[in-house]
């Protein structure tokens, strides 16, 4: 018979299931934090399903278009693609490019953003004047300093009411159009990739998605010609370099993420992002950039794209 001295010591037991529990605790946490690990440092990277979803979601929530057009008067018409809010990081992703570093950015609030570049059409509405060497209506207006697109910004954003804009107009420039902020052009760009270009890693696909030295005949061309990114939007890949916002500044890498930068408060030079018809296939990566552009240097492979943008949140 088996004797209480052969009976395990009950706070023996008890401290093995303790630390049994706290193991099988510790495993579940890890677990649950290397899921939730992934999916932060992943999330942004979807496709074009998921980006039209997005786009559906942020529209839904915020009662407004995905697309909207904005009637400048005499058919010339401004149009506009609705990106939403995300978490991505900007820069080089592999290691593989020139292009110094990389950061992690949170864009919080969704923006409008042009669906095409400026043309010079809407250029010529708004300024009277036609500064482009390469002609065409519908082609993108060049030869514009970042200096100059500040004033047509002042002009195009006084126009009488009804108001150019598609959020309206509210207080401390909300809802007026401004160049996008280097951040925000790099992830409507992407539109959720993390490879080279916004349709994929191989240069031999460019051709269908912009205009560069390969197949441009050294001049611009209609926007809207080429294929257009997962959210809509057309040239982000070559046909005109186009201003940002931003000072141009360095990366500053880390584990946490930027909150809707704006770069620097002073400095040298502005961005310039996308390529133009005169470059070769690689320089027109999401993730190039220019950092020598003075605010006023203008030249026929120059041109922009607007944004506008509001604090309404879904």
């Amino acid at each position: 018979m088996t004797g209480p001295a052969d009976q395990p010591a009950p706070e023996k037991r008890t401290r093995s299931l303790t630390g049994f529990y706290v193991a099988v605790c510790v495993v579940i946490a890890l677990g649950l934090f290397g899921g939730w690990f992934w999916k932060t440092w992943t999330v942004w990277w979807f496709d074009a399903a998921e980006a039209q979803r997005r786009q559906a979601e942020a529209s839904a929530q915020l009662g407004l278009p995905v697309e909207k057009v904005i009637d400048l008067g005499g058919g010339v018409k401004l149009e506009l693609v609705l990106i939403p809010a995300g978490r991505f990081r900007m820069g080089d992703q592999a290691g593989q490019d020139e292009d110094a570093g990389h950061q992690w950015v949170l864009i919080t609030k969704p923006f409008y953003i042009g669906k095409y570049e400026v043309t010079q059409e809407v250029w010529e509405k708004v300024m009277g004047t036609n500064p482009s060497g390469f002609k065409g209506a519908k082609n993108p207006v060049e030869s514009v300093s970042w200096d100059g697109c500040q004033e047509f910004l002042k002009k195009l954003n006084a126009l009488p009411h009804p108001y150019p804009s598609p959020f309206g107009r509210g207080s401390k420039g909300e809802g007026l159009f401004r160049l996008p902020t280097e951040a925000e052009w790099e992830w409507a760009c992407r539109a959720g990739t993390r490879t080279r270009f916004c349709f994929g890693g191989e240069e031999s696909g460019l051709a269908d998605y912009g205009w560069y030295d390969g197949n441009s005949g050294r001049t611009t061309h209609p926007v809207g010609a080429k294929k257009p990114n997962a959210w809509g939007l057309y040239d982000c890949h070559g046909n005109v370099w186009e201003w940002c916002g931003d000072w141009y500044h360095e990366y500053s890498q880390g584990w946490w993420p930027k909150v809707d930068p704006t770069g620097p408060v002073t400095g040298d030079h502005r961005v310039l992002r996308g390529e133009s018809w005169l470059c070769i296939a690689r320089g027109c990566r999401s993730a190039c950039r220019v950092n020598d552009a003075c605010p006023v240097l203008f030249s026929g492979i120059l041109g922009f794209r607007l944004v506008a943008s509001s604090s309404r949140t879904p």
